[in-house]
């Protein structure tokens, strides 16, 4: 009889799972369009300085990773879905700068113990499913003495709470899994990190999101272009009347948290929360 070993079968599926949502759609441009300035914001609260031997977990297309190695650092960018490494490669090439793209698993770096200076995520990491792997991959990796830093949606912020609106339609969490936004939260990101690190700063900060005319316009750039809400919408695709309620949602959802009073603007105002801290 052939022996399996069911939870490595259902991590490599839900790995699989995870690849593919994060390459449909455009990642790319949400991260051009929607929050250019986060990588540069990271990289500075990060102290990055040249020579540096940098890690960007869950790098997508390099929103942080780029602006590290126009720094100077020594960047290596790895992502779960290497799909979103050409996008990445163009703009890293039009802005002059060379890094090194690798396909890696946030909860299985594969990379050496204290291989780097900093080790960085930007909106990334936090998607990881086991929360408590991922912190210790972080750890691990960064080197004694050495920053990890984070930027991270918050569960009360504009992404967060996209997330939950959308949550009634999704297909539950696989077994052992974290909510991503959790990684918002400055009490969970206390326990994750625990007696590992030290001078463990945490700031809430906002951008703004105001690429769209209308709510209508900027829930169908979300159905476009954001690989979680693809899924959403994919997995109620065989329900005229679930796909409906969605859109009903997702549309009052917009409407609600729309700031802008000026007709044919939108203005959205997204949280998240800034996270350094050096590992002991």
């Amino acid at each position: 009889m052939t022996q399996t070993n069911a939870p490595a079968d259902a991590d490599r599926a839900l790995k699989t799972k995870h690849r593919a949502l994060w390459a449909s759609g455009n990642y790319p441009a949400v991260a051009a369009q929607l929050i250019p300035s986060l990588g540069e914001e990271l990289v500075r609260a990060s102290g990055i300085r040249s020579g540096d031997r940098v890690l960007d977990v869950a790098a997508g297309s390099g929103n942080a990773a780029i602006p590290a190695a126009e720094a100077g650092a020594i960047v290596t960018a790895g992502d779960l879905t290497p799909e979103l490494f050409p996008a990445g490669q163009a703009i890293a090439a039009t802005r002059g700068v060379e890094l090194t793209w690798t396909e890696a698993d946030a909860e299985a770096l594969p990379f050496a113990d204290d291989s780097f200076d900093v080790v960085m995520s930007c909106v990334g990491a936090m998607f990881a499913p086991h929360h408590e792997t991922t912190a210790a991959e972080l750890i691990r990796v960064c080197r004694p003495g050495g920053v990890i830093s984070m930027i991270n949606w918050t569960p009360e912020g504009f992404i967060g709470r996209l997330f939950a609106t959308m949550k009634p339609f999704a297909p539950p969490l696989p077994s052992g899994a974290t909510p991503a936004p959790l990684w918002g939260d400055p009490n969970h990101v206390r326990a994750l990190f625990g007696a590992a690190v030290t001078g463990l700063t945490m700031r809430r900060q906002t951008l703004i999101m105001d690429t769209c005319a209308t709510p209508e316009a900027f829930r169908e750039y979300w159905k476009t272009n954001y690989g979680p809400t693809i899924a959403v919408y994919a997995a109620n695709a065989d329900s005229a009347e679930h796909t409906a309620a969605l859109d009903r949602a997702f549309l009052e959802f917009l409407t609600e948290t729309n700031r802008s009073d000026e007709p044919g603007r939108t203005a959205y105002v997204a949280e998240y929360l800034l996270v350094t801290a050096k590992v002991i």
